[in-house]
Order: C-alpha cells, then sequence, then structure tokens
C-alpha cells in the first residue's frame, strides 16, 4: 500500500530532475503542492486509461511504463528512475492516462495535482522549459522506436535495445556494464517479440565476444562494433 511520508522525512528536492535550476523560494513554492508517497516494488501507481491528472516525480526506486495487451502481454516502454517523472501529459492535455507505471522497487515519490502542475509552469519559466525539453526527447525516442518497429527485423531491434542500455550503464575503461541486467522476457516486451527470438540473438552476440553476462550483470565488451551492426541494417 502506498503510505504518506512525513515532514521530517521528505527527501531533497535535489533529487528530482526538473526542479534543479529553482531558486529556493521557488522549490519552498512547489513543495506547498507535493504529497509525498512510498510504493512497494509490484505495486500498481497508475494505471493505463484512468482519468487523472496528478503529476509524479520520483526521489528513490525506479518505475516501469507499459500497457498490458488483452491476452495479458505485458508491452514496455521504458523504465524510470530516480529523477525522472511521468504524468505530465494528462496533466496538461486532461487526457486518460496513455500508459500503466508500476514500481520496480521500494519507490519514493512526489505528487502534485494538474491543476498546481499547470500553474506552476506558468510562473515558473525555468521550469516549463526544463518540461519541454524533456518532452522533446520523449518525442525524439518514440520516433526512433517508431522507425525500428518499421524498418528493422527482430535481430537488429534487439542490438538497437541493448545498445540503448549500455548507453546507459556504467563505463569502466572499454567495458560498459548493464546491471541489473534486464531479462530476455523484458527485452522481448520492449521490442514486440518472444523471448526466444531475444535468447538466440544475445546468444550470438555472446559467441561474437560483443557481450557477456556475469551473475546479474550484462557486460558490452565492444559497443562501437555494436553500433555497427545496428547502422549496417538501419
Amino acid at each position: 500500500m502506498k503510505q504518506a511520508t512525513s515532514a521530517s522525512s521528505i527527501p531533497s528536492f535535489a533529487k528530482i530532475e526538473p526542479f534543479r535550476g529553482l531558486t529556493a523560494e521557488a522549490l519552498e513554492r512547489v513543495q506547498q503542492h507535493c504529497n509525498w508517497r512510498h510504493y512497494a516494488a509490484g505495486e500498481l501507481i497508475l494505471d493505463y486509461r484512468d482519468k487523472t491528472d496528478e503529476v509524479f516525480f520520483i526521489t528513490e526506486g525506479d518505475v516501469r511504463v507499459s500497457i498490458y495487451s488483452i491476452d495479458g502481454k505485458a508491452i514496455t516502454f521504458s523504465d524510470l528512475k530516480a529523477g525522472d517523472m511521468f504524468g505530465e501529459i494528462s496533466a496538461i492535455d486532461h487526457g486518460p492516462r496513455s500508459a500503466s507505471i508500476e514500481a520496480r522497487s521500494r519507490c519514493c515519490i512526489v505528487s502534485m495535482t494538474g491543476v498546481a502542475f499547470v500553474s506552476l509552469l506558468k510562473t515558473e519559466p525555468e521550469l516549463a522549459f526544463e518540461i519541454l525539453l524533456r518532452l522533446a526527447r520523449k518525442i525524439r525516442e518514440l520516433t526512433n522506436r517508431v522507425y525500428e518497429f518499421s524498418s528493422l527485423d527482430v535481430a537488429n531491434r534487439t542490438r538497437a535495445e541493448l545498445l540503448r542500455l549500455a548507453r546507459l550503464g556504467a563505463r569502466q575503461g572499454e567495458l560498459i556494464k548493464i546491471d541489473p541486467a534486464p531479462t530476455h522476457a523484458d527485452i522481448a516486451s520492449r521490442i514486440s517479440t518472444h523471448r526466444e527470438a531475444v535468447t538466440r540473438e544475445l546468444n550470438r552476440l555472446s559467441k561474437l565476444g560483443i557481450v557477456e553476462r556475469r551473475g546479474t550483470i550484462l557486460i558490452v565488451n565492444d559497443i562501437e562494433r555494436l553500433e555497427e551492426m545496428v547502422e549496417e541494417l538501419s
């Protein structure tokens, strides 16, 4: 169950990326509109097509953005972590939720009403510009995903998704660590295929020495070669 957080235990707003450019006075005004909640791993935060307008900011933990098909198959769009936000689209256009949001780990999340959020956008230009940048990035990401689904085969969609994850991973010398490694089923749900197809391609990349699994970590040994393989067929 979600639980309210006491005022004395409220985490720092510095962890919330869109608020980082605001002055102390502006942050104080923002905080007056906020509620803080904890969610357990696996708990549903928002449901697809809900008619609510709250905006959420993650301070601890991570969540998954997805839609479930009629037969129960998960279609995953992205995973969000501390510093990210979600729910802003419904606050802006008053439409139903465009995806479900589920906690992947124990999360601490800040929420505010859509009315308060839109009011802040009108009075805090730094915040409004940051939200515009985030929406622009989302549009670019979605454009790339539509292109991949329309033009790439399953093997290359697998490589493209792996490349996306690698660019977010921790670099150690020539190696990049994806920690924790996504399951093959997770990757399949992101690229609209089945787990077996992902397994086949990851096994092939492993034989080529491009990737290797070490426990719960996926190591990308040669990101340049992975980039070349994606570009060759894109």
